[in-house]
């Protein structure tokens, strides 16, 4: 039987391009989203040599595609809100008095990994839901949720700057300290500001500034007091040569300038 068609006959050996359905099961739309759940717990823990990547983009992608953007977006901040609250916090807490800065910047290093590779399995959320719907792409969701649950967080927010305050103190008499644990710290309250400096400012800068202008105003009234003018001006050349290396170590370039003015 011949396949060509008549005058009058319609054409049924055309390809059909498949549409597919907008509603999906629900109990399909919870199986998935339990995958996906699992995998972010998974790679929270730091267990994700055996995920498959690829399949975990297609999920994310279908809930997408079928309109249930939001419900992975919003179970997507409660995953990450749940494990850096009852995880993270809580050693962070427990370290307040034994090696504070260096696990505050090991979980912000492992957070950044991990948000890194969730940003990689739900790109396609980034791309149509978090634009449409005009809110924080994921890697800046992650970024938020780690700044006011674990950095800003009561007294760990207070006891960072303290801790940072002190080492810069104790480095200006003499005493050596871990600079590069400073200058990952500073970097962290940079980075979590989000194109803006305002959380290293406020919960850096300007308290350093402060206790800087403080303590040279009271060194130099004391150095006068038992010193010459020219020994005095040699003092303050080697403070302004301590505070740029300082500054040049670990603080952020910005605040080198301002820096320098309170030793003088």
């Amino acid at each position: 039987m011949s396949l060509k068609t008549g005058p009058g006959r319609k054409d049924t050996s055309k390809m059909r391009i498949r549409v597919f359905p907008t509603i999906m099961d629900e109990r399909y739309v919870q199986t998935i989203w339990a995958l996906l759940k699992s995998a972010i717990q998974e790679i929270q823990k730091k267990n994700n040599s055996g995920l498959s990547f690829e399949e975990l983009y297609r999920n994310a992608y279908t809930m997408v595609l079928h309109k249930h953007g939001e419900r992975l977006y919003t179970g997507l901040k409660e995953v990450v809100t749940e494990h850096l609250i009852t995880k993270v916090r809580a050693d962070v807490l427990a370290s307040l008095h034994n090696n504070f800065l260096q696990t505050l910047n090991q979980a912000w290093n492992d957070h950044q990994t991990s948000m890194v590779m969730i940003r990689d399995i739900l790109m396609y959320m980034d791309r149509v839901y978090v634009q449409q719907n005009n809110v924080d792409n994921v890697y800046n969701l992650g970024l938020i949720i780690f700044r006011d649950q674990v950095v800003r967080y009561g007294c760990v927010r207070d006891h960072l700057r303290e801790t940072l305050l002190d080492m810069v103190m104790r480095e200006r008499r003499g005493e050596m300290v871990d600079r590069l644990a400073v200058k990952n710290a500073c970097h962290m309250l940079i980075v979590l500001g989000i194109d803006s400096r305002t959380v290293y400012e406020e919960d850096f800068e300007r308290p350093f500034l402060t206790q800087s202008a403080e303590f040279y105003r009271m060194e130099s009234q004391k150095f006068l007091a038992e010193n010459s003018a020219s020994v005095y001006i040699k003092k303050v050349e080697q403070r302004i040569n301590e505070e740029g290396e300082r500054a040049t170590h670990y603080l952020d370039d910005s605040t080198e300038a301002a820096d320098r003015k309170s030793v003088v």
